[in-house]
C-alpha cells in the first residue's frame, strides 16, 4: 500500500509541475558568466521566465547562491548580489559558476 501511495504522490508532483530541488549544487559565492556581449542575465522575482525581471546582471557579477530548484528543464537558484545584500531573486544556474 505504501508503494502505491508514494507513486501517486510522486506522479502528482511531476504532473503539477512542482519545482524539485537540484542535487549537486552547493550554496556559496558564484559569478555570472557566459552571457553574450551586450546582454545580461535576468534576476527574476521567482524561479521561471514567467516571473518579473528585477534587473540585469552582466558577466562577472558576484552573487551568493542559496537553494536551487528545477522548474522544467531549467535550474533556478535563489541569489543575492554580493555587493548589495538586500537585492535578491532567482537566476538560471546555467549562467553561474563557482568563484
Amino acid at each position: 500500500m505504501r508503494g502505491w501511495i508514494g507513486a501517486v504522490l510522486m506522479s502528482s508532483a511531476i504532473i503539477s509541475g512542482c519545482a524539485q530541488p537540484s542535487a549537486g549544487i552547493s550554496p556559496g559565492r558564484y559569478e555570472v558568466f557566459g552571457v553574450e556581449e551586450g546582454d545580461m542575465l535576468k534576476l527574476r522575482a521567482g524561479p521561471g521566465t514567467g516571473f518579473v525581471e528585477l534587473l540585469g546582471m552582466p558577466n562577472g557579477t558576484e552573487v551568493d547562491v542559496g537553494r536551487c530548484e528545477s522548474t522544467g528543464a531549467t535550474r533556478w537558484c535563489a541569489v543575492t548580489l554580493a555587493d548589495s545584500r538586500g537585492v535578491g531573486g532567482y537566476a538560471s544556474y546555467a549562467y553561474l559558476r563557482r568563484k
